[in-house]
């Protein structure tokens, strides 16, 4: 029950955050402002950094995460850990459908900096941080990782929704939210059974 608690306060957040910053003045000015502050671009190492790890958050990257944690004798893992970012995926399709947000690009063609091809589907919530977190998140409970491991799995969750921002194709709050949903569907995801 607590964890179904957890999980049902972690989607409120991102549901929040969204709702402040598509629904208020005060919200969308600033997740504008925190977007031209990312997006105005920091050089090009920056530049190849950040577009070298954004499809880190893709289906197709968790599939050969799984891929590669099957192959060193974890199926039964990588199995929950991807079906659980697919579910997040298709979650947060149907919340895109719904909500409808214009990615940055599209609202302000002349300010923003696109660094990758358009993608497809509206802007809130992003689906890369949300299909990261919530594979990392079940990955790592599965196999048993350490806080380490789990702080640098973290991270790397951070730095590829921060990338999605960088590259013009989602405001913060988009990200914030995203990687918020990720966490709550991590959280209540059914654990699988030890084999110990």
């Amino acid at each position: 029950m607590r964890t179904i608690l957890w999980g049902a306060a972690l989607g409120a957040a991102g549901g929040a955050l969204g709702h402040a910053a598509l629904r208020t003045d005060q919200g969308r000015e600033l997740d504008e402002q925190l977007f031209k502050a990312v997006n105005d671009g920091h050089g090009p190492r920056a530049d190849r950094f950040f577009f070298s790890v954004t499809e880190l958050g893709s289906l197709y990257a968790a599939g050969a995460a799984a891929v590669a944690i099957a192959v060193c004798g974890r199926p039964r893992e990588a199995a929950r850990a991807l079906s659980a970012a697919g579910a997040t995926w298709m979650l947060g399709q149907g919340i895109k459908k719904a909500v409808d947000r214009p990615r940055p690009f599209q609202a302000d063609e002349d300010g923003t900096r696109r660094m990758i091809a358009e993608p497809r589907g509206t802007s809130w919530p992003s689906s890369h941080p949300a299909v990261l977190t919530t594979f990392t998140r079940v990955a790592a409970r599965e196999l048993g990782l350490g806080s380490v491991a789990s702080a640098a799995l973290t991270a790397l969750d951070g730095v590829v929704a921060t990338s999605r921002v960088y590259l013009g194709v989602h405001y913060p709050s988009d990200v914030g939210s995203g990687l918020l949903f990720g966490r709550a569907v991590a959280r209540v995801w059914p654990r699988g059974r030890s084999r110990r």
